[in-house]
């Protein structure tokens, strides 16, 4: 074969991958819009499940995730980010360095059904949480805390060591140089970090399964914190498998997909809007 037929032949090669790639994800996003849409009401959105009257809402799902997302959030930011600036400013020592980045790596790969478990005898079990959205929060705290670590990290690693010299050369401390310089520097990589670690954490429902636990009751935020409740992938779940009612689960699937291009867009839009302020 020529060189100009090779050339062809993999690039045939290259664009029917990318075409069976698209056709999958087009046939997953229209099926799910096909199904789930026509279920999909104002009464569905904003009323709680009523089996008396056999009216099915979903109000007390969405609220649960959002208190999962919110308390998940706050502890994990700062730990995360906490603990990627120790590493990439202040730790000497390269072995603990090469060991946590280890140990990060395999905890990102550790099943999120491990997770779960693992989540049910520490936090529900031995600290005598029961089976509450705080449990599931911790969970998957636990769960992501690898992940935005990585992300900071690589971000912190980004920026430029002239930056650091220059401050450290006009007598600033090295506190004052990573929150000043360093971090400011890196802001959009660590906000992406969050949003996409925001995203996995609306998305999970194998770590919550053991430790979130069932309920549909609409509750407060401090009551809801402390008191069992399924998020949407979870109830999404129990719709579908434990209750058979397929329609339902269509629907809650239709907004699980509208969260997650809207996280990704987020995503996208934090790092665009950053890179041009960094040209201006």
């Amino acid at each position: 074969m020529s060189r100009k037929m090779k050339e062809n032949f993999w690039k045939a090669v290259m664009l029917t991958c990318t075409a069976i790639t698209c056709a999958i994800l087009v046939l997953i996003i229209g099926y799910v819009l096909l199904q789930g849409v026509k279920g999909l009401s104002i009464n569905f959105l904003t009323t709680s499940p009523s089996y008396l009257s056999g009216n099915i809402g979903i109000l007390p799902d969405i609220m649960n995730t959002v208190y999962l997302l919110v308390v998940a959030l706050v502890i994990l930011i700062p730990l995360g980010v906490g603990a990627a600036v120790y590493l990439s400013e202040y730790a000497r020592n390269y072995r603990l360095i090469k060991t946590i980045d280890y140990a990060a790596e395999i905890l990102s790969g550790i099943p999120s059904i491990i997770y779960g478990l693992v989540g049910m005898l520490f936090f529900c079990q031995f600290m005598n949480m029961q089976t509450t959205i705080l449990a599931g929060a911790l969970t998957l705290v636990v769960m992501n805390l690898p992940t935005i670590m990585r992300t900071t990290r690589e971000s912190l690693l980004s920026v430029p060591m002239g930056l650091r010299e220059g401050a450290y050369g006009l007598g600033a401390s090295k506190w004052r140089v990573v929150r000043t310089i360093v971090i400011p520097e890196c802001l959009d990589g660590i906000i992406t970090g969050a949003i996409l670690s925001a995203g996995r954490i609306l998305g999970e429902s194998a770590a919550l399964l053991f430790t979130a636990g069932f309920a549909h009751t609409l509750h407060g935020f401090f009551d809801g914190v402390t008191s069992s409740g399924a998020t949407l992938t979870v109830a999404l779940y129990v719709y579908a498998k434990e209750q058979g009612e397929f329609q339902v689960a269509f629907s809650i699937a239709v907004i699980l997909l509208v969260l997650a291009v809207v996280v990704n867009l987020s995503a996208e839009g934090v790092k665009t809007y950053f890179s041009k302020k960094k040209e201006v």
